[in-house]
């Protein structure tokens, strides 16, 4: 009797934890597969299209080599992220591409996206990026 108590709760942990698995990998799945461009960035004082005249940054999210990469409305970028659950962090950038670019858009990206503690898809499948709760960027779904 005690080993068919043990089998059973043993069972239903497993069960338990496969669907709390599987609803956090649904719930990160609108990350991947797609490359979001920003439409948002919260704290400069310059308007969105003065920091970003030429290209607005952009990021893709590689679920198996847990990377970012994407351009930063200059440069190309690459960094390590780490996600668990919606809490998101990103690491260091690696080397970029050396071109110059003028406004500060670029800085003010690199400089937002250290800050970075979670994010949400919004009910329009926007990505939101906060600090928070507090919407740091706005990304939207462009087409690959």
């Amino acid at each position: 009797m005690r080993n068919y108590i043990i089998a059973i709760v043993s069972i239903s942990t497993l069960l338990f934890n496969s669907c709390m698995a599987s609803k956090e990998t649904k719930s990160a799945a609108g990350l991947f597969d797609t490359a979001w461009e920003l439409e948002y960035i919260s704290g400069p004082r310059i308007a969105f299209e003065g920091l970003y005249p030429n290209k607005k940054p952009q990021i893709t999210f590689d679920q198996k080599e847990t990377k970012v990469f994407g351009n930063n409305g200059c440069n190309g970028y690459s960094a390590s992220y780490t996600l668990n659950g919606t809490a998101l962090t990103f690491g260091e950038p690696g080397p970029t591409t050396m071109m110059f670019c003028d406004g500060g858009g670029e800085q003010q990206f690199l400089l937002q996206i250290k800050k970075i503690t979670s994010y949400a898809i919004d009910k329009d499948g926007k990505l939101n990026l906060l600090v928070g709760d507090v919407p740091m960027m706005r990304f939207k779904k462009v087409a690959k």
